[in-house]
C-alpha cells in the first residue's frame, strides 16, 4: 500500500513477505467460486469471535502502520508541506480507487438495456437505494489518514498514549449510546444512526439484511488503531535492530496483547463487524507474533523459500493487484450467457464445481485459481519493473 524504502527491503523482507501475504488472503477470502459454499475457517464470524479470515484486515491495517514507519522520518524530513501534500495525495487517491470500485461497472443490465447506476434513486418497490460510500479501501484511506497526523505530531509515545485512550473511548461510546438491552449487538450498536445520520440510508451497506455498514465512520476509530500499533511495531524494529532483544520484545508484546485482548473481551467481545477495541487489541497481538515468527525465520534462519518469494510479489504492487480482483469479477459480470451466468462464475459451474461431491471444495479451488491468476500478473509487472504505488 505504502512505499517501502530500500533500506526496509534490505533489512526486514520478512516484512515485505507479511503484507504480500496478507494482501493474498484478502483476494482468498474475496473471490470464491460460490458464496453458498465456503469452508468455515474462510467465513467471518456471524458476530462475537473471530475466524481466521477475521484477521486478514486488520493485518493489512498494521502492515499500513509498519510501512508508514520506514516512510515517515522522510516525511518529518520535509516538514509539515512534504507530510501534508504526500498524506493527501494517498488517502484522496485510496478513497477514490475504493469509491470508484464499489460504484463500478456504472451500469446495470435490465430488461429495457443497460442502465447507469445512480449515484442515489428509488427502485421499483419504492426504496431508497444507491452506491456505498464506504468499504475496504475507504477505511484504509481514514485509517492511513488519521493515523499518519497523529503518528506525525505526537510521535511514538504521544501515538501509543491516543491509540489507548481512543480504544476506551470507543468502548465508552459503544456502552454508553448503544441500545441499553445489548449495546454490542447489530441493532443496538450506536454507531448504525451516526451512519444514518451523515452516509444517508441510500449509501450503507445491505449485505447483513438490515441497514449496517461493517466498515461504518465509528468503528473507524479503534481500526486506526491499528495502524499506530502497526507504526510502533516498525519503529520498536528499526531502534532495537536485528538481534533477538528486538524479537524477545516483539514476542512478549504480542503475547501481552493477546491476553489484554481475551481479558478485555469479556466484557466488550471481541467483534470485527464493529470493530471493539478487544478486537484490534487481540488481532495487534497476533500481527505482532506473526510478524516476530517471520523475523525469525528469514531474517535470522535464513528461511527464503518459495512462499516467501511468492508472497513476496504480491506485496510489490499490494494495491494494485486487491483492486484489480475486484474490479475483473464486477466487470466481467455485464457480459450474460444464455443460462444466466457470465464469464466469472460461468467457469466455477462449469469446471470448478464439478470436481468433487463436496461444493466447498470446488469453490476453494476456484479462489485458490485466482490467486494463481493474480499472482501472474503480478509476477510478470515485477518483471518488468513495473511498480504502482499510491
Amino acid at each position: 500500500m505504502l512505499p517501502i524504502t530500500k533500506s526496509l527491503k534490505e533489512r526486514f523482507y520478512s516484512l515485505d513477505v507479511f503484507r504480500g501475504a496478507t494482501v493474498c488472503l484478502m483476494i482468498l477470502v474475496n473471490n470464491p467460486g460460490s458464496w453458498s459454499y465456503i469452508y468455515p475457517p474462510l467465513k467471518h464470524a456471524p458476530w462475537h469471535g473471530l475466524t481466521p479470515t477475521d484477521l486478514v484486515f486488520p493485518f493489512f491495517l498494521f502492515a499500513v502502520g509498519n510501512a508508514l514507519s520506514f516512510v515517515m522520518p522522510r516525511l518529518e524530513a520535509g516538514g509539515d508541506a512534504l507530510f501534508w501534500k504526500k498524506v493527501l495525495k494517498r488517502s484522496i487517491l485510496i478513497f477514490a480507487i475504493g469509491l470508484f470500485l464499489t460504484w463500478w461497472p456504472f451500469i446495470t443490465k435490465g430488461d429495457d438495456g443497460f442502465v447507469f447506476k445512480q449515484w442515489a434513486y428509488i427502485n421499483d418497490e419504492g426504496n431508497l437505494r444507491g452506491v456505498r460510500i464506504l468499504g475496504v479501501l475507504a477505511r484504509i484511506a481514514l485509517c492511513y489518514f488519521f493515523g499518519a497526523i497523529i503518528i506525525y505530531y505526537l510521535k511514538p509515545k504521544g501515538s501509543l498514549y491516543v491509540g489507548i485512550l481512543l480504544l476506551l473511548v470507543y468502548w465508552g461510546l459503544c456502552y454508553l449510546f448503544g441500545n441499553p438491552a445489548d449495546p454490542y449487538s447489530m441493532t443496538g450498536w450506536f454507531g448504525n444512526d451516526v451512519d444514518k445520520a451523515i452516509l444517508g440510508e441510500a449509501h450503507m451497506y445491505r449485505g447483513e439484511g438490515i441497514l449496517f455498514d461493517p466498515e461504518g465512520i465509528m468503528s473507524t476509530i479503534p481500526a486506526m488503531v491499528n495502524v499506530i500499533f502497526g507504526y510502533l511495531a516498525g519503529n520498536y524494529i528499526q531502534q532495537k535492530g536485528k538481534n533477538y532483544e528486538m524479537l524477545a520484545g516483539l514476542f512478549v508484546a504480542g503475547v501481552g496483547m493477546l491476553i489484554i485482548g481475551y481479558c478485555w473481551d469479556l466484557v466488550f467481545p471481541i467483534n470485527k463487524k464493529i470493530w471493539t477495541s478487544s478486537y484490534t487489541v487481540y488481532t495487534s497481538g497476533l500481527a505482532l507474533l506473526t510478524i516476530a515468527t517471520m523475523i525469525y525465520l528469514i531474517e535470522f534462519k535464513n528461511k527464503k523459500g518459495v512462499l516467501s518469494k511468492f508472497f513476496d510479489v504480491f506485496g510489490k504492487n499490494a494495491l494494485f493487484v486487491f483492486a484489480l480482483s475486484a474490479f475483473l469479477p464486477k466487470g466481467l459480470a455485464l457480459i450474460k450467457f444464455s443460462d444466466g451466468s457470465n464469464p466469472w462464475n460461468w467457469i466455477y459451474k462449469n469446471g470448478f464445481s464439478k470436481l468433487s461431491s463436496d461444493p466447498r471444495f470446488g469453490s476453494f479451488l476456484f479462489a485458490l485459481c485466482v490467486i494463481l491468476f493474480m499472482w501472474l500478473i503480478c509476477w510478470w509487472m515485477d518483471k518488468k519493473k513495473i511498480y504502482i504505488k499510491v
